[in-house]
């Protein structure tokens, strides 16, 4: 089971967990604002990628700047404390218990919303949100958005979508077709090791789930240093190791990879050939080197979009993958600015 040092971190910075009950859901989660929130500004919803947990967000919250010591302070960029923000482990990830069904993104995001709902006051008016989402949780955070836009969302979840944030990726359907270049597969290799379910699973166990997860982010971080060393401050390589302990974890997770094989890429498919894009605006933040040196990442987005504007931008230098993790003052410094323009 995971430590509580993740979950003592993440109060020490004004932020509240706990783990809803209202439905089969089991979510776990931390959020700011929301107790007597009262529909003024859009509510941020932090999802995180794989292999890892809500606390890849945790350089994004603005600490109670008293309470740190003085070599912290400089480790915290500044989403501001006026808004409003729910962060929570991904079902089957982390804390939060698997789905009873498929890990779709439309089920997984749906259940997200479910549980936000349960924290906020009935609404007469839809809640508004701004979605932002990393790796895995970008393409909930996706699919959400074209739901959002096609009108799809169940009519139980009282949203509207002012904006959607996404780090580091390209759609789903794309990451498939380009895996016909043998670099482009050999660097994502675990798509389709991890969406065979059962050896998958049995696999990473043998190994350990933790030397698995360890391996993976080594792969992917970049080469910088200083980002480096910025992912691992806080622990965080052993709060993520500590997770993929758990068979769940590692079931549930290649359920999701699983799904992005199967479900998500009918889903997308089907969305193109009937026209269904993003309406709303849409900033793609990305690693020039990384993901940018493999793809036309604005090119590729500009067909996904509908009417909404879209803003890329890659972040120079060695920066990898983990953008709120490795550079955390200018991923912080976009999604502040896209914030503002879209509350």
């Amino acid at each position: 089971m995971p430590t509580t040092h993740d979950v003592s971190l993440m109060a020490s910075l004004g932020l509240t967990s706990n783990i809803t009950t209202a439905s089969v859901d089991k979510t776990f989660y931390c959020q700011r604002g929301l107790e007597n929130y009262d529909g003024s500004k859009p509510i941020l919803v932090l999802i995180h990628g794989y292999p890892q947990t809500n606390f890849m967000w945790r350089h994004a919250s603005t600490p109670r700047l008293k309470d740190l010591p003085a070599n912290k302070l400089k480790l915290i960029p500044l989403l501001p404390s006026s808004i409003p923000i729910f962060i929570p482990d991904v079902p089957g990830y982390g804390r939060s218990a698997p789905l009873p069904g498929p890990h779709d993104k439309r089920s997984t995001g749906n259940s997200l919303l479910a549980t936000l709902s349960s924290l906020l006051p009935s609404s007469s008016s839809p809640i508004p949100l701004i979605l932002l989402g990393h790796d895995r949780g970008a393409r909930i955070s996706h699919r959400l958005a074209v739901d959002f836009s096609s009108s799809t969302l169940p009519t139980h979840l009282n949203f509207t979508i002012h904006g959607t944030i996404l780090l580091d990726i390209v759609p789903t359907l794309v990451q498939w077709q380009s895996c016909i270049s043998p670099l482009v597969n050999t660097g994502s290799f675990h798509w389709s090791f991890l969406a065979n379910v059962e050896l998958a699973t049995t696999m990473i166990l043998a190994q350990g789930g933790d030397n698995w997860v360890r391996m993976c982010l080594a792969r992917w971080m970049g080469s910088s240093s200083a980002g480096r060393e910025k992912f691992e401050e806080d622990g965080a390589v052993e709060v993520y190791a500590a997770s993929f302990k758990q068979e769940r974890v590692v079931r549930a997770s290649c359920d999701d990879y699983r799904a992005g094989a199967m479900e998500d890429v009918r889903e997308q498919v089907e969305d193109q050939r009937e026209g269904r894009k993003v309406e709303g605006d849409v900033l793609v933040v990305y690693s020039k080197k990384y993901l940018g040196g493999r793809y036309d990442v604005r090119k590729i987005w500009e067909e996904w979009m509908g009417n909404g504007n879209l803003e890329t931008l890659g972040l120079e230098g060695d920066v990898g993958h983990f953008l709120a993790e490795e550079s955390p003052e200018e991923t912080a410094s976009a999604v502040r600015e896209f914030y503002e323009k879209n509350a």
